[in-house]
């Protein structure tokens, strides 16, 4: 199953020439892990909801695993302090749904846990926890 590298960042005005050392050697780090950009700052991007003030990246691997070892490479991990010196930012590694899934599977998985569940305390007006959705 796919996996993601998400990164929310706020890179300042002016890039630092680390961060644009970090950008020129990152690729090579991917390569391994057979790692690629499918956002890389977005250029045009449309806030349709909410606002948005950092910069998206995204890289997709074949598996978590990859995605994991890429992390933590000795590599990686080199380019690193070339990144957070000079921009604050936030990275997720994330597993991607599998083939075939279906939103309408996962509502009815949870309708049917929380049918199932005992009542939750919780105060008037405010909702009841939602269990983990299923992949």
């Amino acid at each position: 199953m796919a996996a993601y590298a998400l990164a929310t960042l706020k890179p300042p005005a002016v890039l630092h020439d680390e961060v644009l050392d970090y950008m020129e050697r990152i690729q090579s780090t991917l390569d391994p892990f057979e790692g690629r950009f499918l956002v890389h700052g977005a250029p045009t991007m449309e806030v349709r909801e909410g606002h948005w003030d950092t910069a998206l990246v995204i890289v997709g691997f074949p598996s978590l695993d990859h995605a994991r070892r890429w992390y933590d490479s000795d590599a990686y991990q080199a380019l690193v302090p070339l990144r957070t010196r000079h921009m604050e930012g936030d990275i997720i590694l994330i597993d991607g749904v599998a083939p075939g899934y279906d939103p309408s599977a996962t509502a009815a998985a949870i309708r049917a846990a929380q049918s199932s569940a005992p009542a939750a305390a919780t105060p008037t007006g405010q909702e009841t926890p939602v269990p983990p959705m299923p992949q």
